[in-house]
């Protein structure tokens, strides 16, 4: 027991200096089952202080025999190696495909003499993007995913995806076998219709069935295609633990968890990862009160393996419908309700600011303390709801719903997937170079500016943000009747019509943007509050008190210095 607590402390501190410096996004998967209009969905919150908001486009396209597809590193964009290309590729719109098809990811990292392997040429982003440039559903993508780190290689480190196509939603769990060897273990299991999954950082699949009707090992992946099979595996993903004295040779594969092998919790997982999933199912489902003290890193309990043995469900039945704004929203929590709501404690400023600049732990008396991760950061980059819709045909079906900067402050604007170009706000650019047209720097400077004063700025923001996307939301169903109009008369006209009406509403909405921000920038520059009188030149100029309990701080920081004295003549 002394050396597993030993263990658990290191770990404890591996964990919590990963996650200032890692990237850490957050997922939610949707079944059609669990949402209000039958589709299905998944979000992406793609954080890092490094990486640019824009929306990728690769169109579908032909090539010639012997063409080669030349690999990138996405998080760096280092030169990996070439792989053949194949004859015919599919358009994609940001993280998801012509055909309806979407993946995300989060990065949990595990253990790290995995994460690097001498030759491998697949990272997860080019594994993302080339597999939704060949693949038609989730259950495809699995197979393409699969074969192509078995093949080439996986250059990564642990990442859990989500997969999404307009009938089905599954959750895949990677992690390389570092040097020495090729490719990755990996479990894959369909999210049950009328549930609701999520990860955030954190490897969530615990244990899952062995081969039998519905779970087949990498080996039978011809079999995937069979409805009834909802769990895939590589074939030596509990032999390879075994191998490398992560799980007893004589333990029983019925009870190999992959997550508490392969990326074991720890107070960091917990802390800074669990929670964002606790907060989201919390939101949407009773009972979840009991997990509270699991999900804040604090009554994480051990028994045999070392496995944590009061792990949250994988999945859970919502209390109620989700439409696609209720996800947009569930994207902006930062734990508000509950007793490490970012929203009331002193390190919110007086203003209410629900963020916490990096890094995320620090020391104070040699003890260290640790600030919360919620869902919506500052960090993120872009953000995406993509709904699959099956009662449309493909062309028509698939919307990206896609924001850039911090989720609680973006507008999530609907790209029909179909599209064969991007709006220009959201192409190109660099995290470098600050540029007042691209969607990024302008979505970027007005969250900024709100962060000063968050309380009083920000429920502006989020009465604009609202009513753009209610307004999208019946833009959309009317974009739909049309485009079900033209798809019947000329596909390609119904193509175009959806890209212009993406285009447009992307390039207009950072117009708009770009007007609100001059506007509260002028309402509340230097601190003052600006409001115009009708009639009158100049505006009424009122000023916004810090609560008593600021000023008693500083009082009790600078004691009478600034006490005002009498002073009798």
């Amino acid at each position: 027991m002394r050396k597993l607590s030993l263990l658990i402390v290191a770990i404890i501190a591996t964990s919590l200096q990963t996650i200032n410096t890692s990237n850490a996004c957050t997922n939610f998967l949707i079944t059609k089952g669990a949402s209000r209009d039958g589709s299905c969905m998944i979000t992406y919150s793609a954080d890092s202080p490094s990486l640019y908001g824009e929306l990728y486009h690769w169109p579908a396209k032909n090539w010639g025999a012997g063409t080669w597809l030349y690999v990138t590193e996405w998080d760096t964009g280092k030169k990996m190696g070439r792989i053949p290309q194949l004859a015919n590729t599919y358009n994609v719109v940001g993280n998801m495909n012509q055909y309806q098809l979407s993946i995300t990811e989060t990065t949990f990292g595990g253990r790290s003499e995995l994460s690097s392997q001498s030759g491998a040429i697949m990272d997860y982003g080019s594994l993302i993007y080339i597999t939704l440039q060949r693949a038609q559903n989730a259950r495809e993508a699995i197979v393409i995913m699969t074969q192509l780190v078995e093949e080439f290689g996986y250059a990564s480190s642990g990442e859990s995806f989500s997969l999404c196509d307009p009938n089905e939603v599954w959750i895949m769990e990677m992690i390389g076998k570092g040097e020495g060897e090729k490719g990755a273990v990996w479990v894959a299991r369909m999210v049950p219709d009328g549930y609701v999954c999520a990860h955030a950082n954190q490897a969530r699949i615990t244990t899952f069935p062995l081969d039998d009707a519905t779970s087949i090992p990498s080996n039978k992946l011809d079999r995937i295609y069979n409805k009834n099979v909802t769990t895939v595996y590589s074939k030596d993903v509990i032999s390879f633990a075994k191998q490398k004295g992560y799980f007893p040779i004589d333990g029983k594969n019925s009870e190999f968890s992959f997550s508490d092998t392969y990326n074991p919790l720890d107070f960091g997982g917990a802390r800074a990862c669990e929670i964002r999933v606790w907060s989201f199912f919390n939101a949407i489902s009773d009972g979840m009160e009991q997990y509270w003290e699991y999900a804040k890193g604090t009554g994480i309990e051990h028994g045999e393996y070392g496995y944590a043995t009061n792990r949250m469900p994988l999945w859970i039945e919502p209390n109620r419908k989700l439409d696609v704004t209720d996800v947009m929203d569930l994207m902006r929590d930062h734990l508000e309700g509950t007793e490490l709501d970012m929203t009331k404690d002193v390190g919110a400023g007086p203003f209410g600011c629900p963020y916490r600049w990096r890094p995320m732990s620090y020391t104070v008396d040699s003890v260290e303390y640790v600030n919360e991760r919620a869902t919506a950061t500052q960090q993120t980059g872009f953000t995406l709801v993509a709904q699959s819709r099956n009662w449309l045909p493909d062309e028509i079906g698939g919307i990206l719903w896609f924001g850039v900067d911090d989720a609680a402050s973006t507008v999530y604007f609907p790209m029909y997937t179909c599209s064969t170009r991007i709006p220009e706000p959201f192409f190109g650019g660099s995290i470098n170079e600050f540029d007042e047209d691209k969607a990024f720097w302008v979505f970027s400077q007005l969250t900024n500016f709100a962060y000063t004063r968050y309380n009083i700025i920000h429920p502006e923001i989020r009465k604009a943000q609202r009513t753009k996307e209610m307004d999208y939301k019946q833009k959309v169903a009317f974009a739909d009747a049309n485009a079900k109009t033209l798809y019947e008369q000329d596909k390609s006209r119904c193509v175009e019509y959806l890209t212009e009406f993406s285009c447009n509403t992307g390039e207009q909405l950072v117009k708009e943007w770009k007007k609100l921000y001059g506007q509260l920038f002028a309402k509340y520059m230097d601190g003052a509050t600006r409001t115009i009188v009708e009639g009158e030149p100049m505006p009424k100029v009122s000023y916004n008190a810090a609560p008593e309990w600021y000023y008693r701080a500083i009082i009790e920081d600078m004691g009478d210095k600034q006490r005002v004295k009498e002073v009798k003549p």
